[in-house]
């Protein structure tokens, strides 16, 4: 079968990934000749957290993206399964208690046992929660990866559409709201630092009633930072948010205080209303959209199921058909 995917980031990765695993023949098009910061996806933080989402997160997010890990380990990705820490200043413990309310599959520690487990936070929080069964990976590097694997696979990559020739699988984000008129744009800010005063092995989430901040680890010293969640699509960076971060990042630890400010970033992530995942077929064309903040983590989910409902026949729950 012929199938052609619009768009290249992490959904129309995972989606050509998917395809090419079925014998499809498959043709990417992309403005872009490769992921790079034009795309929604390259700003992500690579979290594969289901359990940790669940807090906000409907229960389709939670057992979805508990395939997430797995999938990317199987196309080659690194994966790094250290679990996610979880912690929260004195003045905001109860925080920590409602986030472990709405958490399944996490431990609870002590001071000691949070020490064991990342050394650099030893003294700094009298206890803490760890989330073992999740993962984490880097996120430019996987796209990069899933790039260079579709095409030496056979596939094609290509600036302008075409006329359309088999199946459309679309998976443009915020683009596609010229036929998906109820996506919407959720701001999200990042920065990136570089430091060699502390060492972190895996993401850590510190809990703040008003500002939540997230800390991935990667490579050479960098740490991302992460937790905004604007409504807007306005991709103008905010002095505020970026002072939030900041700020939140040397409430974690004061070593970040002196970290070199590498990159700063934003973009809007598609979301429908009910900030739910959503297949929608019209026609011959199938929308794989509204990933909203759960890209890396629902994506090769939504692709297994896309493919599924295309060349199987089955209707996820997720699927919508549109017959306008």
């Amino acid at each position: 079968m012929k199938a052609r995917v619009l768009g290249a980031g992490v959904a129309g990765l995972c989606v050509a990934t998917e395809l090419v695993a079925r014998g499809c023949a498959v043709t990417v098009f992309d403005a872009a000749p490769r992921p790079g910061p034009h795309g929604c996806s390259w700003w992500a933080g690579g979290m594969l957290a289901p359990f940790c989402e669940g807090e906000t997160a409907e229960e389709p997010v939670v057992q979805l993206g508990q395939e997430a890990a797995d999938w990317w380990e199987r196309q080659g990705v690194t994966v790094a399964r250290c679990g996610t820490l979880v912690v929260a200043l004195g003045r905001d413990r109860r925080e920590l208690d409602r986030f472990a309310r709405r958490v399944a599959k996490h431990e609870r520690l002590d001071g000691d046992a949070l020490a064991a487990l990342e050394p650099d936070l030893a003294g700094r929080f009298d206890r803490a929660l760890h989330v073992a069964a999740e993962a984490h990976l880097d996120p430019r590097a996987a796209l990069a990866h899933l790039r260079d694997r579709l095409e030496a696979d056979g596939v094609t990559f290509v600036a302008e559409p075409g006329r359309p020739d088999g199946l459309t699988f679309d998976c443009r984000g915020l683009a596609a709201r010229d036929v998906l008129p109820d996506l919407r744009g959720v701001k999200g800010e990042m920065a990136m630092l570089r430091s060699r005063d502390i060492r972190l092995s895996r993401p850590v989430r510190l809990l703040h009633p008003r500002f939540p901040l997230y800390v991935v680890p990667r490579a050479d010293g960098l740490f991302m930072l992460g937790a905004t969640q604007i409504e807007s699509d306005d991709r103008r960076r905010s002095v505020r948010s970026v002072l939030e971060l900041l700020s939140a990042a040397y409430a974690l630890h004061p070593a970040f205080g002196e970290a070199e400010l590498v990159e700063i970033g934003v973009d809007a992530r598609p979301a429908f209303p009910d900030n739910l995942p959503r297949l929608t077929r019209q026609g011959d064309t199938i929308h794989v959209n509204g990933l909203f903040r759960h890209g890396f983590l629902l994506a090769p989910a939504l692709a297994r199921m896309a493919a599924d409902a295309a060349l199987d026949g089955t209707i996820p729950e997720l699927m919508h058909e549109d017959h306008g």
